[in-house]
């Protein structure tokens, strides 16, 4: 069995656990909740970064981070989800890149609301905030490029995992308004059974 450092609500493992059961290798993954801000705790031993997800595979490697683990994860399925070249592959990966810097600005921005009110940055998170409007607002533009919820690649994973954590983190703020063909794409694709067996617990 492999194991998975994991928190249920990061958004990056989101994205891997959905490649996982794209691949049909979620059966071979056990899960190992992890808490990575307890000073004991076990992640160190496995990842000096100190976070998630990290995979330890059943011959002994520990890959870090997603777009490492989501990958080998495809690999093991045969490799749908990661084009094999051309144009293809390259705008794939662009679109996971995208998808994660808005979990990245997502996550900073949270964390930030999260400090003491006193060391907190309206700038700061604010700079995070207009770096995921950006971004929106980009794959707005290219939802034609998107894969359909029939053909899904790692772009259209990730793209999943970051806007639904939009959803979970920053469901008031509506990041349908003004978008209209991403709101589209986002209602079918989020069709697929991986989505749906992947969605943070409610709060």
């Amino acid at each position: 069995m492999m194991q998975l450092r994991y928190s249920q609500t990061s958004p990056y493992v989101r994205k891997v656990m959905m490649v996982a059961h794209e691949a049909g290798v979620a059966d071979r993954i056990e899960i190992s909740p992890t808490d990575v801000w307890a000073p004991d705790s076990p992640i160190v031993r496995d990842n000096p970064l100190a976070k998630i997800p990290t995979l330890l595979t059943e011959d002994g490697l520990v890959l870090f981070d997603s777009p490492v683990i989501a990958e080998y994860l495809d690999s093991l399925g045969g490799g749908r989800l990661f084009p094999a070249g051309g144009n293809a592959r390259w705008k794939a990966l662009r679109q996971q890149a995208l998808a994660d810097g808005i979990c990245d600005a997502s996550v900073l921005r949270l964390l930030e609301s999260r400090r003491p009110e006193s060391l907190r940055s309206a700038d700061w998170a604010d700079r995070q905030r207009r770096a995921v409007t950006r971004a929106l607002d980009l794959l707005e533009r290219e939802v034609p490029d998107l894969p359909s919820a029939d053909a899904p690649t790692i772009g259209g994973i990730a793209t999943l995992a970051a806007l639904g954590y939009l959803d979970f983190r920053f469901g008031k703020e509506g990041w349908r308004q003004g978008r209209p063909g991403l709101a589209n794409w986002f209602e079918a694709a989020s069709g697929r059974d991986s989505f749906k067996r992947t969605a943070p617990p409610s709060e």
